[in-house]
């Protein structure tokens, strides 16, 4: 038996290409509710549209760096997957406060949240670039990871 039949899940930044890969294995798993969250309106309702009529699953519009927000909709969730993050070199490079903001603040929101809620596990996705960062994007992917 799997350890996601019949738990809640909760996915950030779930309908970026990882989120949307995840949800789709997750469900031959038979969890109890898929939350998939994201700041996205556009790719989120597209998401929706795509699973029109499956009930296991509830589309959440927010961002990972509203902390009220994450603890709030991490109640009674048994595992967080947090693929939530600005992805792209070149737009960390021209923001990088934003690029901090959402890969390193947002993700310590993720924790606290997926802490205070009792989560059974949770599981960051990072990139090769936060081995040896020299870039903004990488660097705030390091941090993450610590």
């Amino acid at each position: 038996m799997n350890c996601l039949t019949g738990s809640t899940i909760f996915i950030t930044g779930g309908s970026g290409s990882f989120g949307r890969a995840f949800l789709k294995n997750a469900l031959q798993y038979n969890p109890k509710v898929i939350r998939i969250y994201d700041q996205g309106e556009e790719s989120l309702q597209d998401l929706a549209t795509y699973y029109r009529g499956e009930h296991r699953l509830r589309f959440m519009l927010g961002t990972i760096r509203d902390r009220a927000r994450m603890n709030a909709v991490m109640r009674d969730v048994d595992y967080v997957v947090h693929a939530a993050a600005l992805k792209h070199v070149d737009a960390c490079e021209y923001s990088p406060t934003e690029c901090v903001e959402t890969n390193v603040m947002g993700s310590i929101n993720v924790c606290y949240a997926a802490r205070d809620a009792g989560v059974k596990k949770m599981i960051a996705l990072s990139t090769d670039k936060a081995v040896h960062p020299i870039s903004t994007y990488g660097a705030s992917k390091l941090l993450m990871e610590h």
